[in-house]
């Protein structure tokens, strides 16, 4: 089962993981949001969202803006001209 650690902590842990780009993205319900608190941080992906940051904190140590939340745009990628859905020429 995937998990997502930081210190020792558990993050979060999930079956349910969607993989993008080699990168596991957990279910909100699997996050242990005791060690989250949000940050102000935002960034915009044309192909993934919106994506919202959090400090991830595990006793007294925090990691600011490790990874978002992704709030999708669209239900799939959009494809350049002239490619394949696998976005190959």
């Amino acid at each position: 089962m995937p998990k997502a650690t930081w210190n020792g902590t558990v993050l979060a842990e999930s079956d349910n993981t969607v993989v993008v780009e080699g990168n596991h993205y957990f279910p909100a319900a699997a996050l242990k949001m005791e060690h989250f608190k949000p940050s102000a941080k935002t960034t915009v992906c044309g192909w993934k969202g919106t994506a919202s940051y959090y400090t991830v904190c595990v006793d007294g140590k925090e990691n600011a803006d490790p990874r978002g939340t992704i709030r999708p745009r669209r239900t799939r990628p959009r494809r350049s001209p002239g490619t394949s859905p696998s976005g190959k020429a």
